[in-house]
């Protein structure tokens, strides 16, 4: 009864302490489930499949020779299909540029936070990191354990004893509103807690990605030490080609440049079958010297660690589970904000009489 007490204590203090982190986090966790889909939606223009050679004469435009400016990155749009995001570093950070172009290379929205679907990229950030970075990732990562441990004790304290399951589930529709805020928490956290937790654990764990790799220590993806050297003469059209063939079926996810003495493309793609629906964890290293595949990992053959760690990603987010798993994921946000709001009524119908 002693710990039972003093989880009780735990829990109503952590939670209030920290409500209006964690209805932040729910509150953008359940609106960017379908982010990527939410802003296709609102960026017109018709489907134009993947022309990989189209592609690159829209990089080479938006970085020109001796320009200074150079790729960065480019990576699947994740909504509509054949959609990309080219990332652009300039010589000085105001010149730096992101734009989102369709299959054909056309640029569609110049700017992350341009256009009728801008609201999405902050609120995905406010999600990661309150807009903070690495300080907001830390509170974010602190109020995620926080939540976890708030999950786990409000399991304990409301586990009903064997044959009051039904009851516990059944919360009453009349009489004090204390009662009937109680009966409400306990049944949608025994129904909806565990399955939270899971979710929860797995954000927090993202949040500390660095340590979790250095525990797990997966294997290693990089281009190998004895790639060729030489000048890079392969372009990306050839280079994400070659990554594409090496595994039929696949699409593509994201395009890293060439550089260093050994320069080689490191390509993303998406097989069939893989957890993530969009962001594959496939990669393949393509030499910028000969056009060769000197490395390949394939998400689908990983070895535990490396599946482990490639897999918080898609289990946070629904992914894994299909378009299910991403509406359970959303609802898991829902109940988060609704289980909080019964706590805090929960609270002040309690102290009501005190204050009389």
């Amino acid at each position: 009864m002693a710990l039972k007490a003093t989880l009780i204590r735990w829990h109503r203090r952590a939670g209030l302490a920290a409500a209006a982190f964690w209805l932040v986090q729910a509150l953008t966790g359940a609106l960017i489930v379908f982010h990527w889909e939410a802003r296709d939606a609102f960026i017109p223009g018709a489907h134009r499949p993947t022309d990989l050679a189209a592609i690159e004469r829209t990089v080479e435009r938006l970085a020109p020779e001796g320009s200074g400016a150079r790729l960065d990155s480019i990576w699947t749009g994740a909504g509509a299909a054949d959609r990309y995001d080219v990332s652009i570093a300039g010589d000085t950070p105001e010149g730096d540029r992101s734009v989102r172009i369709d299959g054909a290379g056309r640029i569609l929205v110049d700017g992350d936070f341009r256009g009728p679907a801008a609201w999405t990229t902050p609120l995905v950030l406010i999600h990661h990191n309150l807009l903070a970075g690495d300080a907001g990732s830390w509170i974010v990562g602190i109020s995620g354990v926080l939540l976890v441990t708030n999950i786990l004790s409000g399991l304990y304290i409301a586990w009903p004893r064997r044959g009051q399951w039904a009851r516990a589930l059944r919360p009453q529709g009349t009489g004090p509103a204390a009662a009937r805020c109680y009966g409400w928490h306990r049944a949608l956290g025994l129904i909806v807690g565990i399955p939270a937790l899971a979710s929860v654990t797995a954000g927090v764990l993202l949040t500390f990605a660095g340590g979790v790799e250095s525990v797990v220590q997966p294997a290693p993806i990089a281009a190998p030490a004895d790639a060729p050297a030489g000048t890079a003469n392969v372009g990306l059209a050839a280079a994400a080609g070659a990554a594409l063939a090496a595994y039929p079926g696949s699409t593509l996810a994201a395009v890293y440049p060439p550089d260093g003495e050994r320069p080689a493309w490191q390509i993303r793609v998406t097989q069939q079958g893989e957890a993530r629906r969009a962001y594959g964890a496939t990669h393949v290293f393509v030499s910028a010297v000969d056009g060769s595949i000197v490395a390949r990992f394939d998400a689908l053959d990983a070895p535990p660690g490396r599946a482990f760690v490639d897999g918080l990603f898609p289990f946070h987010t629904g992914e894994m589970g299909g378009l299910a798993g991403r509406i359970a994921v959303a609802a898991i946000g829902v109940w988060l904000i609704t289980m909080i709001v019964l706590g805090v009524l929960l609270w002040s119908a309690r102290r009501r009489p005190k204050a009389r």
